[in-house]
């Protein structure tokens, strides 16, 4: 399975979430997934590649040929695409994969899981979406999406179209056991 990995790119975090991004990626490559991701060598993103490459799984990475200066790519892929864009990357990132997690991350990595989760609440697609959590990260996200529904916002079935979980192992299993539903936008758009 073609998985899309979105995460931080800077190494000045706490060294904590580089190793579960490390043992993120080598869950997967154990498990036979192939690793899409933003083709960073650098924080999260290089984390779950380095993690691939320690059990040879298959790293894809996609990045703007203006990334491509000395250190910023991760220089192992097994392939690497060149977009003109960012929004062109993000394109190719979504058409190839079959599922999507979110972990650590910063404003980039956030509008990446927002848009995929618009998406699939819009029922542009039918894929797997997860979150890990990494030493509760993504705990106040989770309040926030919570009061969101609470404040109608929006619906509290938005809520079921993505998995937190705190272990790759977790979030691996919830990929493989999803059972895709196709939506319909009336489910899911909110109307007082």
């Amino acid at each position: 399975m073609n998985i899309c990995v979105y995460g931080a790119s800077s190494d000045a975090i706490d060294k904590g979430y580089i190793l579960a991004g490390e043992l993120l990626g080598e869950e997967m490559a154990k498990r036979g997934h192939t690793l899409i991701f933003g083709g960073g060598a650098q924080g999260l993103m290089g984390a779950v590649a380095r993690g691939m490459s320690k059990h040879n799984g298959k790293i894809i990475g996609i990045a703007p040929s203006f990334f491509n200066v000395d250190g910023i790519l991760y220089d192992k892929c097994t392939e690497f695409h060149y977009p003109e864009t960012m929004r062109e990357r993000k394109k190719m990132m979504e058409e190839m994969s079959d599922a999507f997690i979110m972990t650590p991350g910063g404003i980039g990595t956030y509008e990446e899981f927002f848009e995929i989760l618009t998406l699939k609440q819009l029922g542009r697609h039918s894929k797997a979406i997860a979150v890990l959590n990494t030493m509760g990260y993504y705990n106040t996200m989770e309040k926030l999406m919570d009061e969101t529904a609470n404040m109608n916002f929006m619906r509290p079935t938005v809520k079921k179209l993505y998995k937190c979980g705190n272990t790759p192992a977790e979030i691996c299993d919830y990929i493989e056991s999803y059972q895709p539903t196709e939506l319909d936008i009336r489910q899911t758009k909110f109307i007082k």
